[in-house]
């Protein structure tokens, strides 16, 4: 143990690396060429994602009138983060850039399929489930692999910087996928609406290409040793970091919880709490995606100026408040709009320095194996989903949002107790600035 705790100093240098970047310009990590073709990729990717999961989770909450059948379709966009670990193995092994190319391809193939059916009249809520279904095989690991291509492409000193740019990518798309994404339907109808999704994947693919290299990665096993043995290999690193262990016990924790209420849910409270429609789903998910920006963006000139690791407790127990007071506050469309973008702020000072601390410190050799794990975590969307719709039939929507919160603030507090000597503490590595 002190042997890997020499090494993992070895790897993290936070006296120059977080006090360089609080220097760097915003804008900084565009310097990077790889990084300048990765952004608009990703960007493109996130608004497909975003007008997707709008565009069909209305089809299914209209077509079927359940929000049981809309929990599960959600969960089912979920369902590959079992098979996210297996492809950091493979991103280990044949470079970040060329697995992230080839599941973007997989998403253009899917959703010009949809769009096909659309257009011919032909589609249901059965094929609806099932291409959601095969999504949701490759989806959940798109997070994971543009994260560990960035930790590839970019210097240390601007990793802060650099996530707080690469969240605006996911944060634009929810404002701009909500609105037009919701929009297109209500004016053009599903099949154009689908067009643009599917264009959208197919620039993304082409992007990818250009963002680094196609080369294996150097520290590449040469012989054909078992993938299992590199996945068991990633595991064992993670546990044996605490403060990585950690991370994904509270990203678990987050998914769970916190994740299917600023997100999954949001149909139903727009049709059943706020009695809006499509325009007003389109405004809450956009509050939530403003604030969610606007913090992003601060963080990516200033956040070297704060401990990373309380800035990410604190960060999560504020998401929790502000998702309670969004479940507690008067049925007013405009007063859950303003709640909703305090809690985006607070989402994203809990995530971006999350991402930055896992790339800074982990081991390059693991990079792929790590963010694959961390995206497993993202499996708490299924039962967080399933759970709520059934608790919201029996207990209503307030009452489900008020345990989730509670459990969720507990859960983040007894993380940072137990933990308090790599996150609370001031003079902790990781709240090194």
């Amino acid at each position: 143990m002190r042997d890997h705790d020499t090494r993992r100093r070895k790897q993290v240098k936070p006296s120059t690396t977080v006090s360089t970047s609080t220097r760097l310009s915003t804008f900084a990590p565009f310097r990077v060429r790889a990084f300048r073709f990765q952004w608009p990729a990703d960007l493109a990717t996130s608004w497909a994602f975003e007008m997707e999961t709008l565009i069909l989770g209305w089809y299914v909450l209209v077509e079927t009138r359940s929000v049981l059948l809309l929990t599960i379709f959600v969960s089912l966009q979920h369902v590959g983060t079992l098979l996210a670990p297996m492809f950091g193995v493979m991103a280990d092994r044949l470079g970040h850039r060329n697995v992230l190319c080839a599941m973007r391809g997989i998403y253009a193939t899917l959703a010009t399929t949809m769009m096909i059916f659309a257009f011919t009249g032909v589609l249901t809520p059965v094929h609806v489930f099932a291409l959601a279904s095969l999504m949701g095989l490759v989806r959940p690991s798109d997070m994971g692999m543009r994260a560990a291509l960035v930790g590839n492409t970019m210097p240390p000193a601007q990793l802060m910087s650099a996530m707080g740019i690469q969240r605006t990518t996911q944060d634009s798309a929810k404002i701009a996928g909500a609105l037009t994404g919701a929009g297109l339907v209500a004016f053009l109808g599903m099949a154009p609406a689908y067009l643009v999704v599917a264009g959208l994947y197919v620039t993304s693919t082409l992007l990818t290409l250009k963002a680094g290299s196609g080369a294996r990665p150097a520290h590449a096993a040469t012989s054909r040793a078992s993938p299992w043995r590199d996945l068991r290999e990633g595991a064992a690193y993670v546990w044996a970091t605490p403060h990585i262990r950690a991370v994904m016990c509270l990203a678990f924790m987050l998914n769970l919880t916190a994740f299917p209420l600023f997100n999954g849910l949001q149909p139903y409270v727009a049709k059943e709490v706020f009695l809006t429609d499509q325009r007003g789903l389109g405004f809450l998910v956009a509050g939530a995606a403003s604030g969610a920006l606007i913090s992003a963006l601060v963080l990516s000139r200033h956040g070297g100026a704060f401990p990373p690791a309380r800035m990410m407790l604190v960060g999560c127990v504020l998401w929790y408040a502000f998702l309670l007071l969004y479940a507690l506050v008067p049925t007013h469309l405009a007063v859950g709009v303003f709640v909703l973008f305090l809690a985006g702020c607070a989402h994203s000072v809990s995530q971006v320095p999350m991402a930055a601390l896992l790339l800074r410190t982990m081991s390059e050799k693991f990079r792929g194996r790590v963010m694959g794990i961390r995206m497993l975590m993202i499996y708490g969307n299924v039962p967080g989903l399933i759970i709520a719709g059934e608790l919201i039939g029996r207990i209503g929507y307030a009452a489900t949002a008020t345990i989730y919160c509670v459990l969720g603030i507990a859960v983040a507090v007894l993380i940072a107790v137990h933990w308090r000597a790599h996150f609370w503490r001031r003079d902790a590595l990781l709240n090194a600035r």
